[in-house]
């Protein structure tokens, strides 16, 4: 199960990210967004849990929770939109 993860602090790693979901379950992977000309977080990424139910931990765990003086947003990752093409 993939989940979005936002209000992050920007000066999180991934690891860091993956460690926090870590206690609800098994952590396939750990995505963060960062700006394509800075490097620099923009304060939200993505973990990828083995199952649903565990990502319902963390969804349960994580969501509305405080850290590093950050409100967490935790919920299920939505499927990425497919772009169409432009018309001039």
């Amino acid at each position: 199960m993939k989940l979005f993860l936002g209000s992050l602090p920007y000066n999180i790693t991934e690891t860091e990210l993956a460690q926090l979901c870590e206690p609800h379950g098994e952590v396939v992977s750990a995505k963060l967004i960062v700006d394509q000309f800075t490097g620099k977080s923009k304060g939200f990424g993505f973990v990828e849990m083995s199952n649903r139910s565990e990502g319902h931990k963390v969804m349960e765990g994580l969501n509305g929770t405080v850290y590093n003086h950050s409100t967490l947003v935790c919920n299920e990752a939505k499927p990425k939109a497919k772009k169409g093409r432009r018309h001039r």
